[in-house]
């Protein structure tokens, strides 16, 4: 009952902050209209309304437009967003255009090795294996690995995540000894990282056990899986 009247709270709260948004509350804050908007319709997708959502994130694309500009980072941002709500709802189409756009903006504004050129890569190399195109995506997710490598620490979860992400596709397409050292890199980041307990740690341990029994090696591959059951209840 509790969680149900707080839903309701946060519902009627972004409803209000919508109504006054569109009554004008913000009309000489074209900017900060535009990061509320962008904010409620984030709410709004990890609450499943993706029609409003979407219409708030075109609304905020919009605003961003008018205020940068075609080709700014903050209108590549929009983009991305917009991009991954239709990638989420299946929209593939329109989620490309959108993906790709952003990568073109901010290659073109920021660089080609700047942290979220490898964003617009990782999140358009998503959308392919979304697709199974895990042919498309490979390429894609190993130049985000390498911007990654190159202008982060060597033990940044970025860089873990796109390890993962990447033996993920080799996986995919049985390209099975490229993927061992992948997870094990990711495995060591996160472990160093974060300790040897966190949630992410147990998923590479069933991932690569995963491996191991494809390659029979069940031996290697059963006291990883007692190892992320352990770590799933809580009982290293």
């Amino acid at each position: 009952m509790a969680n149900g009247s707080r839903d309701t709270t946060i519902a009627q709260a972004m409803n209000n902050a919508v109504k006054e948004i569109q009554a004008g509350a913000f009309k000489d804050e074209e900017e900060t209209e535009a990061g509320l908007l962008d904010n409620i319709a984030t709410i709004l997708t990890n609450n499943g309304r993706y029609a409003e959502a979407e219409r708030l994130r075109r609304r905020s694309m919009a605003l961003t437009e008018r205020i940068f500009g075609q080709n700014d980072p903050d209108v590549a941002t929009s983009l991305n967003n917009l991009g991954e709500l239709y990638r989420t709802h299946g929209q593939y189409a329109a989620a490309e255009l959108l993906h790709q756009r952003a990568l073109a903006i901010r290659e073109e504004t920021l660089g080609p090795d700047h942290p979220d050129v490898a964003v617009s890569l990782n999140n358009l190399a998503g959308l392919y294996s979304a697709q199974r195109q895990y042919a498309a995506a490979e390429p894609l997710l190993r130049r985000s690995l390498a911007i990654r490598e190159k202008v982060l620490e060597p033990d940044h979860p970025d860089v873990a995540m796109s390890l993962n992400n990447l033996a993920a596709v080799c996986f995919m397409q049985d390209q099975y000894s490229a993927v061992e050292p992948l997870q094990r890199r990711s495995l060591v980041i996160w472990e160093t990282t974060f300790g040897p307990d966190q949630p992410n740690v147990a998923t590479i341990l069933e991932d690569l056990a995963v491996l191991y029994r494809k390659a029979d090696r069940v031996k290697e591959a059963e006291p990883l899986e007692a190892r992320a059951k352990a770590i799933r209840d809580g009982k290293r």
